[in-house]
């Protein structure tokens, strides 16, 4: 697929930035409905993770462990959905929201990248990626949707016709680059847009990169890729 195509297959918002974890500061909590509420007000793209509960739900958490966004010990992949809702808060005393619930709350105003997280202990990729795409296939327009993994076992399980689909590559996985011709976007760690091997796919796929959180930065890589993962600033 030509890089053009890749584009006009993605809502153009996306190109203005991402919002890491929805619009989160000390009082609102990272993929909260909260921080997603105030990144849709503020008119931005916002990128969430999600994992799977023990009964097949989808959780939208960036850690299996709920311990450092609850105060709780806990991890998703072990607890029912029920057990999540009425044993944990998030900090800012909100419930621990659920795919379909920040869905409901977004309604498509602004479009998403979603995270997928396997539990690397199960080895659930495929059971994830399928979950995942149950609950997409009720949206109305799926270029609002971006899907992201460090696993391209969960990627591959992803309808490539409906959806365009990004490898997250880091520094401490960067042979994961060798399958970039498997998807149709790379999202790199931003530090590898300043080798020159990482930069130049730019031509053919589309580049995300991520976390900038300083304006300086911001402005600096806005020019190498086609979309910049950021917090904590105001671009």
């Amino acid at each position: 697929m030509r890089k053009q195509e890749i584009l006009n297959r993605i809502n153009p918002l996306f190109l203005k930035g991402v919002m890491h974890r929805g619009y989160h500061d000390e009082t609102i909590t990272e993929n909260s409905l909260g921080a997603f509420k105030k990144a849709i007000d503020s008119n931005y793209a916002f990128e969430l993770d999600v994992h799977l509960s023990k009964d097949n739900h989808l959780i939208v958490s960036h850690d299996s462990s709920l311990k450092r966004t609850t105060n709780k010990e806990g991890i998703i992949e072990e607890l029912s959905l029920k057990e999540i809702k009425e044993n944990y808060r998030l900090l800012n005393n909100e419930e621990v929201p659920t795919l379909e619930e920040v869905l409901a709350l977004n309604n498509e105003k602004v479009p998403m990248v979603i995270e997928l997280k396997p539990y690397t202990k199960t080895k659930n990729y495929k059971v994830l990626a399928l979950a995942l795409s149950k609950v997409l296939s009720k949206v109305k327009d799926s270029s609002n949707f971006i899907i992201i993994s460090f696993y391209p076992q969960c990627l591959m399980h992803m309808d490539k016709k409906k959806f365009i689909r990004a490898l997250l590559i880091n520094k401490e996985n960067t042979w994961t680059f060798l399958l970039r011709h498997l998807f149709e976007g790379l999202d790199l760690e931003y530090c590898l847009l300043d080798k020159e091997k990482f930069a130049k796919a730019k031509k053919k796929k589309l580049m995300l990169c991520w976390t900038i959180r300083n304006k300086e930065e911001f402005n600096n890589y806005k020019k190498r890729c086609d979309s910049i993962t950021f917090e904590n600033i105001k671009v």
